[in-house]
């Protein structure tokens, strides 16, 4: 079996995450954030949440997403509280100043997108998202423990 870049889903996939990343990071870096923020960003969009269910809603490890959130509280992007449920975690919010930057956070995903997106036709689109839905569902689909 001879392995082949050009017809590899995970190779390819692969690279076109890293250089959607890197273009995105190119935008939010204008506004001091890295799309390493990203996934926090959603999660607390709506409001509040413990670590663990950041990094559920983000399918980020633990470990990865306690370091996030040490680099964003530095930052002055979020901040905690005891959570008054459970004794033994906190709650994590966004700080004003990251509210205040989420239309320019949405901006440049916005433009990453769109510029990508205009390489194909409307339809080409909308089969790419539909196709990548696909995709991750199968791969999650595979992670769930053999019955």
């Amino acid at each position: 079996m001879t392995l082949n870049r050009e017809t590899s889903l995970g190779y390819l996939t692969n690279w076109a995450g890293r250089l959607l990343a890197r273009e995105l990071e190119r935008h939010l870096a204008l506004i001091g954030l890295t799309p390493a923020c990203m996934p926090v960003l959603f999660a607390l969009e709506a409001g509040e949440a413990s670590q663990k269910v950041i990094a559920e809603r983000a399918s980020v490890e633990q470990a990865t997403m306690a370091a996030t959130l040490n680099r964003m509280e530095r930052a002055g992007l979020i901040t905690r509280r005891p959570n008054p449920d459970d004794g033994r975690s906190q709650l994590v919010a966004l700080t004003t100043g990251a509210r205040e930057k989420l239309p320019q956070v949405e901006a440049a995903a916005r433009a990453v997108n769109t510029s990508v997106l205009e390489q194909l036709t409307p339809q080409e689109g909308e089969q790419f998202i539909a196709l990548t839905h696909k995709v991750i569902a199968a791969l999650l689909a595979l992670e769930e423990p053999k019955r």
